[in-house]
């Protein structure tokens, strides 16, 4: 029934008429809501190697994808002798990007990293440090890295791209441009997906709004997106909506919240054609924080408050751990 409704919600898009891309939600929450925290895979058409878009929870994303049957071309006789589970996670996750160095953006990375194979790792200089010097160290973990304290395992080749400069993603077909972000004092990056037909897709690290951040990094971002949605290239993007309206200022830790992301948003409209050029573009919302305040639905809410100040006429996605979406 879900996917279902998300390829209803999907072909609302009609600018865009066939998919480029194929993306699985690992992990759909943030902070403490431990066993799905912000990890997706994204593929583009023809390909059978994913991207792991950051990695909070992996394995166990993967295993609720394989039950909701997210991964059809995976059968038990096509892993032997893995299991599902384990080919996904070792055979089709073909590199990773980082977009910061968060606990629930990188806990997946390294709890799963004894089981993994050699693989590529990108992410902003700032992140490649933290992950090699707190992570990857021998005291919070063995170094299952290329470089850094102690013996070096070797098993992930921390990459660290330049800002701008476009890169192939690991063996795919697909090549990717990252862009830094402002996190509440954290260097986080988006990183722009190119396929090889010249579709496009944007992956959100956490974010705060460029007025709260005071910071000028979404404009640039912005500024970057916006003709790729005039030429009808870019498929859609996956972005954060932290809290609900009602979280103060002081207690937004460098998220955004529906208000914050829909006046983001009319800013990329500026930049895409003026008025109704993001009438239907799919935006997939991510990292909504669990509460635990009685009664209180965040998911429900931000729904609530995104439908209500939708002017736009986006087309907001809410897909839950395990789904799979084409776009």
């Amino acid at each position: 029934m879900r996917k279902t409704l998300i390829a209803v919600l999907l072909a609302g898009y009609s600018a865009f008429t066939w998919a480029g891309f194929d993306v699985v939600a690992l992990g759909t929450q943030g902070g403490a809501s431990g066993d799905n925290l912000t990890s997706y895979l994204i593929r583009t058409d023809g390909d059978a190697r994913y991207i792991a878009l950051d990695a909070g929870s992996v394995l166990t994303g993967i295993a609720k994808g394989v039950e909701k049957g997210s991964f059809p071309d995976v059968t038990a006789e096509k892993a032997a002798p893995l299991t599902q589970q384990g080919y996904v996670f070792r055979e089709q996750i073909n590199a990773y990007f980082i977009s910061h160095p968060h606990l629930d953006h990188v806990a997946g990375l390294v709890l799963g990293s004894p089981d993994d194979k050699k693989k590529t790792v990108y992410s902003l200089a700032d992140s490649a440090n933290t992950l090699h010097n707190h992570y990857f160290n021998w005291k919070s973990w063995p170094n299952f890295s290329d470089s850094g304290n102690g013996e070096r395992l070797g098993t992930y080749r921390i990459n660290a791209p330049r800002v701008g400069q476009i890169f192939t993603l690991g063996t795919t077909s697909m090549r990717g441009v990252i862009y830094p972000l402002s996190h509440d004092g954290t260097v986080s990056s988006m990183l722009l997906i190119h396929s090889p037909r010249g579709e496009s897709f944007a992956y959100f690290g956490d974010t705060g709004a460029d007025a709260q951040e005071k910071s000028k990094n979404l404009d640039a971002v912005w500024r970057v997106l916006g003709p790729l949605i005039q030429q009808k290239s870019l498929k859609g993007m996956i972005i954060e909506t932290s809290y609900d309206n009602q979280q103060p200022d002081k207690k937004l830790f460098g998220h955004l919240t529906p208000k914050l992301l829909l006046s983001e948003l009319t800013n990329l409209e500026k930049y895409s054609g003026g008025e109704g050029a993001l009438k239907d573009f799919p935006v997939v919302v991510s990292h909504i924080k669990s509460t635990m305040v009685a009664g209180k639905d965040p998911l429900a809410l931000i729904q609530q408050q995104l439908s209500e100040g939708n002017s736009l006429g986006v087309n907001f996605i809410y897909m839950q751990q395990g789904d799979k979406a084409e776009f």
